[in-house]
């Protein structure tokens, strides 16, 4: 992101969701990003992703100018080189894992049967291998977030973001989906993204962003959560 400005109105008001933000995320480099409710987050994220044009400046994947695409181009984008993965999982309830992890696949034209055979190895390093004919009604919380994981991996993406991926899951289970995007990301070399709140996403974050009122800035000490045990 080079300079990056999002705007929005509100009344008369202008307001600089994302103001001039330059950020480089390396391959197999894992960034927390952190601010308030309200700081522009997740509109960073969606401009990261090409879902959002900027109103100035530019974002490039592999420098190639992503910000610029017509819509078609950047649908296209989004769907061949981006995995996303949202807070609430949105699985289909009568699909199966399997088929719920392959459904970007099938949706780019591929034949149900090839789009579930090739996401059996990710369901498989998610521990989700032996359940992939299971539908997502007998899956926890946490097994859910990791179909769609599953789901954001599956068509081998360039880059990952991930919007408050833990803000339904319990600290145990948050940890564990934070262990895992870190491994993916190391072991994938993606450039990844995770928006949140959770003060332990930090500790398994490769750098730790701040944005507030549109700007970008180091986090420094993030605050652990009340009774962790952390010392301060």
């Amino acid at each position: 992101m080079r300079e990056v400005v999002k705007w929005y109105r509100s009344g008369t008001e202008t307001i600089r969701a994302v103001n001039r933000v330059s950020l480089t995320v390396a391959a197999g480099e894992l960034v927390a990003l952190y601010g308030p409710s309200g700081s522009g987050k997740t509109t960073l994220l969606l401009t990261a992703g090409a879902v959002l044009r900027p109103d100035s400046g530019a974002v490039l994947a592999d420098d190639r100018v992503i910000s610029t695409l017509p819509e078609s181009q950047a649908a296209a984008f989004r769907r061949d080189h981006i995995g996303f993965i949202p807070q609430s999982s949105h699985l289909m309830d009568s699909a199966t894992i399997a088929d719920n992890a392959a459904i970007k696949l099938v949706l780019a034209g591929m034949s149900p049967r090839r789009a579930r055979r090739l996401v059996r190895p990710s369901l498989e390093r998610l521990g989700l291998g032996e359940r992939h004919a299971a539908t997502p009604a007998r899956l926890s919380t946490g097994e859910r977030q990791r179909v769609a994981i599953a789901r954001a991996l599956a068509n081998d993406p360039k880059m990952l973001l991930a919007d408050e991926p833990t803000g339904n899951l319990d600290a145990e289970r948050g940890r564990d989906v934070l262990g895992l995007l870190r491994d993916l990301t190391h072991e994938r070399a993606l450039p990844a993204i995770v928006v949140t709140h959770d003060p332990e996403a930090a500790e398994f974050a490769d750098r730790a962003l701040v944005l507030r009122d549109g700007r970008l800035s180091d986090a420094g000490a993030v605050p652990r959560p009340v009774g962790s045990g952390a010392g301060p």
